[in-house]
């Protein structure tokens, strides 16, 4: 299996029989080379950097229903919110103070935020703090506002894409739910000219590894600048509450093909990896991730944006949060760094 990852570093591909074997490999000689090779990439193209991404969960109304999120539109226990902009402004400020170059306004579908709440409120953020990247993750919108948004100021967007297989797709999603308005949406992206994120659970229900091999297809075709994934976890209130968590070995696995097959690509250790496995942060930039995401959410509404069960860091304070965050990262050897963190192409 050396072999097969040595062809994977050198042509960055292999064919759709050789990605299943070593997806499903379960030799930890082979993982644990895999993951080696792919530190490399990542230290040629980024070194030992580790880039922050400050989380502000602004709202978890949401107008779809997809049938593995707990903040689905027909989950009558969930606790709603909206933050206001001077709480917006005022998680910015606190991230800022940190050391934060970079903030992520993630949230539900919420047709409340519109082009004209969110239009001027990015104007503000990046008039307070220019050398600040502004991240987007408010779903699926039309070109037209996508584009206001980035003339707005908004640098990057992340749209997960959940899985490149249309049927798999109508399976997680409620019917007016379009895998082909979701893939739209993200050529509408690159095309307007955003850092543009995509990314897929891994071990949802009904997902095979044929879907996987097809996700990191659509991966090598579409050339995102960053890549979010992590291990499926049920929601207690969902029609999935009953399935199983998906493997965190697979997850590391596939940030390290990621890695080797996209090899600037920014690739987060994502909080649903360090929820389904206590060191699972740690693992995951050992496997060739390079962004860690705190959050910046004010402490009483955590717990409220939870789209699956037993989410970690719900109660810490931002400054706990980068501190702990910075003493994890140094223990595998890398390094937390106040930087902005764009995609090379973008630096």
């Amino acid at each position: 299996m050396k072999d097969l990852i040595d062809r994977l570093v050198k042509e960055r591909d292999l064919s759709d029989e050789e990605f299943e074997r070593l997806i499903l490999c379960e030799d930890k000689e082979t993982t644990e080379y895999l993951a080696s090779k792919a530190r490399e990439v990542r230290e040629d193209v980024y070194g030992k950097e580790v880039y922050l991404r400050g989380l502000i969960e602004f709202t978890n109304y949401c107008k779809n229903d997809c049938l593995y999120c707990g903040i689905r539109r027909s989950n009558k226990n969930a606790e709603r919110y909206r933050l206001t902009e001077e709480q917006i402004l005022s998680c910015c400020e606190s991230g800022y103070k940190l050391g934060f170059r970079t903030f992520v306004l993630q949230g539900g579908e919420d047709a409340y935020f519109s082009d004209d709440v969110l239009v001027p409120l990015i104007k503000e953020i990046k008039e307070k703090y220019p050398e600040c990247a502004l991240t987007l993750s408010i779903g699926e919108r039309e070109k037209e506002s996508y584009q206001k948004l980035f003339d707005a100021g908004a640098d990057r967007y992340l749209l997960r894409h959940e899985t490149a297989d249309k049927e798999h797709y109508e399976s997680l999603h409620p019917a007016e739910l379009s895998f082909d308005h979701r893939m739209k949406c993200l050529w509408d992206l690159k095309e307007i000219g955003y850092q543009v994120g995509c990314g897929m659970m891994i071990g949802s229900p009904n997902q095979t590894v044929k879907h996987l091999i097809k996700d990191l297809r659509f991966l090598q075709e579409f050339k995102p600048e960053m890549v979010g994934i992590g291990p499926f976890i049920p929601h207690h209130d969902t029609p999935f509450a009953d399935c199983e968590t998906g493997s965190v070995e697979i997850t590391l696995k596939l940030l390290s093909i990621i890695r080797i097959m996209l090899p600037e690509v920014l690739l987060p250790a994502t909080t649903a990896l360090g929820t389904a496995d206590g060191l699972g942060r740690e693992k995951g930039i050992l496997a060739g991730a390079n962004v860690v995401m705190p959050n910046l959410s004010p402490t009483d509404v955590r717990d409220k944006y939870l789209l699956y069960d037993n989410k970690i860091c719900t109660g810490d304070e931002a400054a706990e949060c980068i501190r702990c965050m910075t003493l994890r990262v140094k223990k595998v050897g890398y390094e937390v760094v106040q930087k902005r963190g764009d995609h090379i192409r973008f630096s």
